[in-house]
């Protein structure tokens, strides 16, 4: 016979799309930086007319340096934030030690500020002490929990993987295109993916398209513009 919901292997049958929030965030970070990055460098370069081996060159540099630098950064602001979670960890554990019943009090409060009657917010409190109090202040006083516990490795490489299959688009284009056809051909290929990034990052998310799209397709141009001008500018320049 199946269990009760009551019991204690019961199981939250919900699948929620917040659970995706941390390696999403890093392949859109990185898919949409890979895009812009590769295309607004190949952009630029071509536009200060040079031979096409140059602009094979800088796009292949920015390919793999973006790749790796962004699987680093990732790696060292996730490692920082995750960092902060275990200090706040053993300083709840320590204050548990310390303090026991001030700390029940505090969870006590925390329930009550929620909307909890004084009375059932000491109840609540006093069993989740009786349980597992440490997990209990993680989850309820700093909000963390394994959906949310930063993951730096998984961050890196996610990130890093992501640039690198997003940013070979712009690059593969460049490659095939005719030498007087890359800048058109880069910022064709650069509108269309960032148009299924933005669709398919939202719907991965569970969240709207439109702004979505609108967000990524704007900013890419306009990264993309800006190196365009310099290019020209500097490629004027005798």
């Amino acid at each position: 016979m199946p269990q009760s919901p009551a019991g204690p292997s019961f199981m939250h049958p919900e699948a929620h799309l917040v659970t995706r929030s941390g390696w999403l965030r890093a392949a859109v970070l990185g898919a949409n930086d890979g895009i812009v990055s590769v295309s607004s460098l190949l952009v630029g370069v071509a536009a200060a007319n040079p031979g096409l081996h140059a602009v094979m060159v800088a796009g292949i540099a920015a390919l793999a340096a973006g790749a790796m630098s962004m699987a680093a950064g990732e790696y060292v602001s996730v490692s920082s934030q995750a960092d902060t979670e275990r200090a706040d960890i053993a300083r709840e554990r320590a204050e548990l030690l310390d303090d026991p019943e001030g700390e029940k009090e505090e969870l006590a409060a925390i329930f009550v500020s929620r909307g909890l009657s004084p009375q059932t917010a000491a109840i609540v409190a006093q069993e989740l002490t009786n349980g597992d109090a440490l997990q209990a202040h993680i989850r309820e006083e700093l909000g963390l929990s394994e959906i949310h516990t930063a993951n730096p490795l998984q961050a890196a490489l996610t990130s890093g993987l992501t640039f690198s299959c997003a940013g070979a688009v712009p690059l593969g284009a460049a490659i095939i295109a005719p030498a007087a056809s890359i800048i058109p051909a880069v910022i064709v290929t650069t509108v269309v993916s960032l148009v299924a990034l933005g669709a398919l990052g939202a719907h991965t998310g569970g969240a709207p398209k439109a702004p979505a799209v609108l967000r990524v397709v704007f900013w890419g141009t306009a990264a993309m513009a800006v190196t365009s001008a310099l290019g020209f500018f500097f490629g004027a320049i005798p």
